[in-house]
């Protein structure tokens, strides 16, 4: 038992040893290629596929999320005499956690998943080795154009995240609730600012890079046949979803001593 552990434990740090390469390897790569116009086409065709056929999604999940968090904290707020700050607790929510979050996350699932299965299907028909025995450096022609479409346009995608959870609260608060609209709206640009706005956007950037790199590495690691494919698109949505929440926490720390170290100084020169 111990020696199939000891086994284990060093299987599992070469392959993080693996991944850190090939992440290291595909940042160089995409900031490389940034360089070259041939990327640019290879870029707009992982654009559209990533960034265009996701919207629907994020904007039907995030108009839910708004509207479930109206439903929910309505009663809390209104016991307490409060009910119309119910825009600022929605407003805030939905753009510096929620919105970002479950963005990423859907985007993990079908973002993801895509493409893992259409790099882990490469790599079973062998394409990749093809490509590699053209002399063309797979990194740069399949996992770079995937890697700055998700990093460019995961921000975007979670602005409209926001803007629908936003619209969504703010239907279900004047429609079901008649909550005073000016005061909604007031109140909400009162307690959400730019820096709340701007953290949740930031938080898009590091998500998106890291849906990209474990996609493709799983992709690209992935055994053969169609059970290793499926296995590697769970395996990919998985790590991706952990990824997102240890991200969103680092991060929620990062910007909050941030916050901390730069407010007091806005303040006095205010």
């Amino acid at each position: 038992m111990i020696e199939a552990l000891g086994a284990r434990a060093i299987q599992d740090v070469v392959q993080a040893g693996h991944f850190g390469r090939f992440a290291w390897r595909s940042l160089l790569t995409s900031l490389r290629s940034c360089a070259s116009r041939r990327t640019y086409p290879l870029v707009w065709t992982q654009m559209h596929i990533i960034g265009v056929r996701s919207v629907p999604v994020i904007m039907i999940t995030g108009a839910f999320v708004g509207m479930t968090l109206a439903v929910q904290a309505y009663d809390q707020l209104a016991g307490m005499g409060l009910e119309e700050h119910l825009g600022q607790l929605i407003n805030l929510s939905v753009v510096k956690e929620l919105g970002p979050v479950l963005a990423a996350v859907m985007l993990a699932g079908r973002v993801g998943g895509a493409l893992t299965a259409e790099l882990g299907t490469m790599n079973v028909t062998e394409q990749i080795d093809a490509v590699r025995s053209m002399g063309t450096d797979p990194i740069r022609f399949l996992v770079a154009p995937r890697f700055l479409a998700c990093i460019l346009l995961t921000p975007v995608l979670i602005i409209y995240a926001d803007l629908m959870g936003v619209i969504g609260g703010a239907l279900v608060s004047f429609l079901q609730f008649g909550i005073n609209s000016r005061a909604y709206w007031d109140l909400s640009a009162y307690g959400v600012d730019f820096w709340d706005v701007g953290v949740g956007v930031v938080k898009g950037f590091f998500f998106g890079a890291a849906i990209a790199v474990i996609s493709c590495y799983k992709g690209f690691t992935c055994r053969e046949g169609a059970q290793g494919v499926g296995q590697a698109c769970t395996d990919a949505f998985v790590a991706s979803f952990i990824s997102i929440l240890a991200l969103d926490f680092a991060l929620a720390v990062v910007s909050k001593n941030v916050y901390a170290i730069f407010w007091p100084l806005k303040s006095l020169v205010g």
